[in-house]
């Protein structure tokens, strides 16, 4: 591929088993490829669903001292006050909305597609869903938090996604990214989409990783939000 550093490499993709009629967008944490994450959902494939997992472009991260690995904006720490990189933030979410328009262009209606992600790969989805106004089928949102969250409701005001369908998960022993960032990002989105579609699920002893529990979950929201096309 041409380009410098900066360039993030084609999405790791598990095509769909037949014609894809759905597709699951899913983001990466700091410092890894979404390689891992399509392995992971090679296991939970449905036939009608291409699941998608692009990579972060390499940059570097105040958080680890400046040194370079894939991110999708920077950080500048994990507490509640710390600094955020808004105009990272905001710059890799349109890069999202435009991979959603790239699908849409390829015939799978933006209703037929939810957006995910774990840790900064999950607060990126957050964020994306609740500015776009691309109408999404839900969000997965997995040991993280909503980035700019002082910036909501004026932030979603525009939003086609008042109605999402959410499913975040939280590690309730996550030594990253505290627990209770995870329960105070699920209090926030309640007042920000239709609280009747948010469910937040903890896993006991959990920490900043997955678990087959969480997966079967996050395969239950899948095949329910995108279901075969009859």
């Amino acid at each position: 591929m041409c380009g410098n550093s900066m360039s993030a490499p084609l999405p790791a993709i598990v095509p769909a088993a037949r014609r894809a009629t759905a597709a699951v967008i899913f983001l990466h944490g700091l410092g890894d490829t979404g390689h891992s994450w399509a392995d992971t959902f090679a296991g939970l494939r449905l036939p009608h669903v291409k699941y998608i997992c692009p990579h972060a472009p390499v940059m570097p991260v105040s958080l680890n001292m400046n040194m370079s690995m894939r991110s999708w904006f920077d950080i500048h720490g994990l507490s509640p006050d710390a600094a955020e990189d808004e105009p990272g933030i905001k710059q890799a979410s349109e890069n999202i909305k435009a991979m959603i328009d790239q699908e849409v262009k390829n015939g799978i209606p933006s209703h037929r597609i939810i957006l995910g992600g774990f840790s900064q790969g999950g607060a990126l989805s957050l964020y994306t869903a609740l500015t776009t106004q691309q109408k999404l089928a839900g969000v997965v949102a997995l040991s993280c938090w909503l980035p700019l969250r002082k910036s909501f409701p004026q932030a979603s005001a525009n939003s086609a996604n008042k109605d999402l369908h959410v499913l975040q998960c939280h590690g309730d022993a996550d030594p990253i990214v505290p627990f209770v960032f995870g329960t105070q990002t699920a209090e926030k989105m309640k007042s920000l989409v239709n609280p009747s579609h948010m469910s937040f699920k903890t896993y006991r002893g959990l920490c900043h990783s997955a678990c087959p529990e969480e997966m079967v979950d996050i395969k239950r929201f899948i095949e329910k939000q995108l279901p075969p096309l009859r």
